[in-house]
């Protein structure tokens, strides 16, 4: 991962007065031990790869290389000090997107575990049953459509992705239309729902299904076997690369009797009497039912998606991390691998070298703080070029 120069300068010592003479680093060398890029590549081993640190520390041992693991947390942390501005920026930019996929999963950070333990002892010691203060913690993916650009962020904390949500729009101008917001149905994702307008998955509902297939194939096989259709025309119309005007009209002329259908044979299903309510598969019909609405977006707004697929795919880069590094041991350390990572995935959609800008964020440093607009990750090689 990291290849070392070492410099070994001669020594005289004069035999006259015992004065040593110390020969110069040459020019080369520089003035500092780790260059931008080897800061980069550490950033990008443990926010892209998720190796751990200590792991790092005894692979480049092995090689003749070593790099404590005190010592790559202290140098990603220089790369977030010279990240953090255009991370802030893009959340400002963020929050007048017209499309949002949120999602959240799990996190582990240290410090937050010790806080734990002393809630729960507060709580026994009051005699409560479980704490009334909040002792989850989570990782908030947002991805956001901004125009041509796509922005992804992250935050670790204690906050819900609803919460990380309403904290984003608070930035948003007033007078702007309301955003699309996916997300799936659980309440944590909840924001200000007067400010925006809420989809919820397709997948997730027919994810309820798929996995009833064995125990109830009849039914089951019906709701499947509609929505299949209804994201086929998605692709087709993708695949024409219809406009959000085009791609609606296309969905209510073919998904939605589609659909239609599909919502009399729900309620057929449930006011006859043909499935247990509180069975699995009632249960699974209840939640079609209870959130039609917002499950069939697509075929009422344009440019409404079908699924939350683009914020699970984005979350994996943390829980890539979850799995191999098991933890942050403070929030700072979270709130820097948050940053870092954020960036990183934005290169990823913009098909930007997320190694090389890392590297060019370091070396403009002062230009960065003074104008975060110009080294977004498509502005920044233009900034970069230019004298």
């Amino acid at each position: 991962m990291l290849s070392a120069l070492r410099y070994e300068l001669q020594k005289l010592r004069c035999s006259a007065c015992g004065q040593i003479f110390t020969a110069p680093l040459p020019p080369e060398a520089g003035e500092e031990k780790y260059s931008p890029r080897a800061r980069a590549v550490l950033a990008v081993s443990r926010c892209d790869l998720g190796l751990p640190l200590y792991r790092l520390e005894g692979y480049q041992a092995m090689l003749g290389a070593p790099v404590p693991d005190a010592t790559q947390w202290d140098q990603i942390e220089k790369v977030g000090d010279c990240s953090y501005k255009v991370f802030a920026y893009l959340e400002n930019l963020a929050a007048q997107g017209d499309l949002i996929h949120q999602d959240d999963t799990s996190v582990r950070i240290l410090s937050l575990m010790a806080e734990n333990l002393k809630i729960r002892a507060q709580a026994e010691a009051l005699g409560l049953s479980r704490p009334t203060e909040r002792t989850g913690m989570f990782t908030t993916g947002l991805v956001v459509q901004v125009g041509a650009h796509t922005i992804c962020l992250y935050y670790s904390g204690r906050d819900h992705a609803g919460e990380n949500l309403r904290s984003l729009l608070l930035q948003r101008q007033a007078g702007l239309d309301k955003p699309l917001v996916m997300s799936d149905a659980l309440s944590r994702n909840e924001a200000d729902e007067n400010g925006l307008i809420r989809c919820h998955c397709l997948a997730h509902g027919r994810r309820q299904f798929s996995d009833l297939e064995d125990v109830f194939p009849v039914e089951c096989q019906v709701v499947i076997e509609a929505l299949k259709q209804v994201f086929d025309h998605d692709d087709e119309a993708r695949e024409q690369e219809l406009d959000p005007a085009a791609r609606l009209a296309y969905h209510q002329a073919w998904s939605g009797p589609i659909m239609d259908g599909l919502k009399q044979w729900l309620r057929k299903q449930v006011e006859d009497r043909l499935v247990e309510p509180n069975s699995s598969l009632g249960k699974a019909m209840a939640y079609m039912q209870k959130h039609w609405e917002t499950l069939t977006r697509c075929l009422s707004i344009p440019g409404a998606p079908l699924d939350n697929n683009l914020v699970e795919r984005a979350l994996k880069l943390f829980i890539r991390q979850r799995k191999n590094s098991l933890f942050f041991r403070t929030e700072h350390s979270a709130y820097i691998a948050s940053v870092i990572t954020s960036l990183i995935a934005t290169c990823l959609h913009a098909g930007v070298n997320a190694l090389d800008y890392l590297v060019a964020l370091q070396e403009h440093r002062a230009e960065v703080a003074a104008d975060p607009a110009a080294w977004l990750p498509w502005t920044y090689a233009a900034s970069r070029a230019s004298p």
